[in-house]
């Protein structure tokens, strides 16, 4: 009510006492608790900068439902033979790359169907990427029925992952809703359940990564339209968490930091499609099943999506140098 918390001094302070009288709080390292009294004091200024944006305060969590911890610089060592030791243990692991440079923090995380993954955090210290020059730019406008228009006319159709798996994801659903609470059939229908919107997860990801990358290998430039996604959210619901725009900005936006490419965002008020990107006119208002429309001034057709796509590029351009990349 007031803005005021426990800050994470006195809640550390308060748990190293706790950690003294009790052995479950020793059951982890010491910089583990410590990094989860960070997270709640990011949590609470989080929620006092955005409560009215419908951020909610840190809440309890259940032991079994918290998902990960944090080492920083002791409660862990590497051992010859992909093993590492956390505390008193020795866990082997299969190594998915090598550890290159210095390691910062490691996080253990746990998946909802119980498969433990361990994040490595380090100063890389290989040489930075080769720069390469394309010296193109290109806009690009989101569309529900096209994923991704480009200003050289390209058109990026989305394979809706979860459309393609909605039968088996409501059969699942179905079995693990008729298995009795408690019971380990219930336990194996959850985890198949999991399974289903895991591999789609997975399969998104993976397209996503190999369109960053082919698009950051084509323009040196890429420039966006910024999304109400909550709105956007409300008016189609599923297919918009199917299309998943928000995630591939963010992938796109580390694969073209990591190549040293640029991405403008032109604000969502910019009317892109209501624009002729031939001659400049503006139309008054645009339906949006309107798909084409002739220009009144130049009497040339344009196509929504790839005349939105055209403008974006002109005005990401106009306005590039003035515009901080989101990277």
């Amino acid at each position: 009510m007031f803005g005021k918390h426990l800050n994470c001094a006195k809640l550390q302070s308060h748990i190293a006492k706790l950690r003294k009288r009790n052995s479950f709080w020793q059951s982890v390292g010491s910089q583990a608790v410590q990094d989860i009294c960070q997270r709640i004091e990011k949590a609470y200024q989080l929620f006092f900068k955005h409560s009215k944006k419908g951020v909610r305060p840190p809440g309890f969590k259940k032991v079994k439902k918290y998902k990960s911890f944090t080492l920083k610089q002791a409660g862990y060592k590497f051992l010859g033979g992909n093993r590492v030791k956390i505390g008193n243990r020795v866990y082997q692991f299969c190594q998915s790359r090598e550890i290159e440079g210095t390691v910062k923090t490691l996080t253990i995380k746990r998946t909802p169907l119980g498969e433990l993954f361990m994040v490595i955090v380090m100063n890389d210290g290989s040489n930075p990427d080769v720069e390469v020059k394309t010296g193109k730019i290109a806009g690009f406008d989101f569309g529900l029925k096209t994923f991704l228009t480009c200003s050289d006319g390209t058109e990026i159709e989305s394979p809706q992952f979860f459309k393609q798996s909605l039968n088996a994801i409501k059969k699942a659903s179905r079995q693990h809703s008729k298995k009795l609470k408690g019971s380990s059939n219930r336990e194996r229908a959850r985890k198949n359940l999991v399974r289903k919107y895991e591999d789609i997860s997975h399969r998104r990801r993976n397209w996503f990564w190999k369109l960053a990358h082919e698009l950051t290998d084509k323009f040196d430039v890429l420039c966006f339209e910024t999304l109400n996604l909550k709105g956007m959210q409300r008016l189609w619901g599923r297919k918009i968490s199917d299309l998943a725009f928000g995630e591939f900005l963010k992938i796109l936006e580390w694969v073209a930091k990591k190549k040293h490419r640029r991405v403008v965002f032109v604000d969502q008020w910019y009317p892109s499609s209501k624009t002729c990107s031939n001659c400049g006119h503006i139309l008054e208002s645009l339906d949006l099943s309107v798909r084409e429309w002739r220009c009144p001034s130049c009497q040339s057709v344009n196509g929504r999506d790839e005349n939105a796509a055209r403008n974006i590029q002109q005005f990401g351009f106009a306005v590039g140098e003035l515009v901080e990349p989101h990277c």
